[in-house]
């Protein structure tokens, strides 16, 4: 069968806390939005992937899934039903037999449990996974316990939820005609449109990211996962210089910052970037930056130094690595670093795949000596630690 998923992010993910949504907050070095869209852009059944993401969520969204192949971006509505509907709509084109239905914050969904539920969808039009209720339930409506409520028949349940594409279609579209609102998941449309809905199996950790605990565990969990079965531990250091020239401004670890010189190089010329770039090769062992990105070839000329790093990332994930940590040391008499050391950190914390606690940023000037000193240039060091399996 074909199968498409569509991820539902549109919420504004206030309960978790913190300056982003949930979705877009970071845990294990990648954001959670991205490590749910993975889980199924990486299943082998599933044909198409699509994600519904709030408004005025276009540029958190396009830097959180940057380079992942996936549906174009669909808007969602004003509750998570409206998501829902917009979203298995806006898969019509693509003629899907199933789909799936997932919360966006549900970043530890298993291939099991999606397994699961697409092998229901061969004797059922709607499947949804769920964990069996283990502790006792009390109805208690004002702080009042009324009575014990049978656990032998209650369920948690779970997302991702399979259809039958057409007919959750149609279910959405009636509720959507007699202005049915509130449903909090897609099976309460199924079963407002008397659809039948069976339950399978779901797993424990397949938790949806409510709080600002939870994100806090989510991300100790991931990163105390990479870091146990990555024994490698391996250092790198880079180094790299460039001179002024006439410009207004100056690009260092990504971040603009204006001055009265610009720095002279043949891409970009951020010393910091080429610094981090040689740290990574050299930690892995594969040369330095000059050996990728000869400055002989006119296709580096005035290019983002960003992708210079990006190439020494997919060299490391390649070889299923990570960065542990990045220390960068910038030298400079002017401009002034420590104002944008900030945006600095959050441009890398992308690039790296790492929180940014994980980076370390240091500003210092040569007192007046040498080169730097008459502030004929800028000198970038950078150390990076990288774990890799055995």
């Amino acid at each position: 069968m074909t199968v498409t998923a569509i991820i539902v992010a549109a919420g504004s993910g206030i309960r978790a806390g913190g300056e982003l949504p949930k979705q877009y907050q970071n845990i294990g070095g990648k954001t959670v939005l991205r490590w749910t869209v993975e889980a199924f852009l990486n299943h082998p059944r599933i044909a198409n992937v699509g994600v519904v993401i709030g408004q005025g969520h276009e540029t958190l969204y396009a830097d959180a899934l940057r380079g992942l192949n996936l549906m174009p971006t669909i808007i969602g509505g004003n509750s998570r039903q409206d998501s829902c509907r917009l979203g298995i709509a806006a898969c019509s084109n693509l003629k899907p037999e199933k789909i799936l239905i997932h919360d966006a914050a549900r970043p530890f969904v298993s291939e099991a449990v999606i397994d699961a539920v697409i092998n229901g969808l061969d004797h059922s039009d709607a499947v949804i996974p769920g964990v069996a209720v283990a502790d006792t339930i009390k109805f208690a409506p004002l702080g009042t316990v009324e009575n014990t409520v049978d656990r032998n028949a209650m369920w948690l349940v779970q997302t991702p939820q399979g259809f039958t594409y057409s007919k959750i279609l149609e279910a959405h579209d009636l509720a959507l005609r007699e202005a049915k609102e509130g449903l909090t998941d897609d099976a309460s449309v199924a079963e407002f449109a008397g659809m039948k809905v069976t339950i399978v199996q779901g797993e424990a950790t397949n938790r949806k990211l409510t709080t600002s605990e939870d994100i806090t565990i989510a991300n100790q969990t991931l990163n105390n996962s990479m870091l146990a079965t990555r024994p490698d531990i391996r250092t790198g250091q880079g180094i790299d210089f460039h001179t002024f020239t006439q410009g207004d401004s100056i690009i260092l670890c990504g971040i603009e910052i204006p001055h009265s010189q610009k720095l002279e190089g043949h891409s970009d010329a951020d010393a910091a970037l080429h610094a981090l770039c040689d740290a990574i090769l050299g930690a892995l062992g594969e040369g330095d930056i000059g050996v990728h990105f000869p400055p002989s070839e006119m296709n580096w000329k005035d290019a983002d130094s960003s992708i210079f790093v990006e190439k020494a990332m997919a060299l490391l994930q390649a070889r299923y690595g990570i960065i542990a940590n990045a220390d960068i040391t910038i030298l400079a008499e002017a401009p002034k670093v420590s104002p944008h050391i900030g945006a600095m950190k959050q441009k890398l914390s992308k690039l790296l795949c790492i929180t940014p606690d994980r980076i370390a940023i240091k500003a210092t000037t040569t007192e007046k000596m040498g080169a730097i000193g008459r502030k004929e240039g800028i000198a970038a060091f950078a150390t990076v630690t990288i774990r890799l399996p055995l």
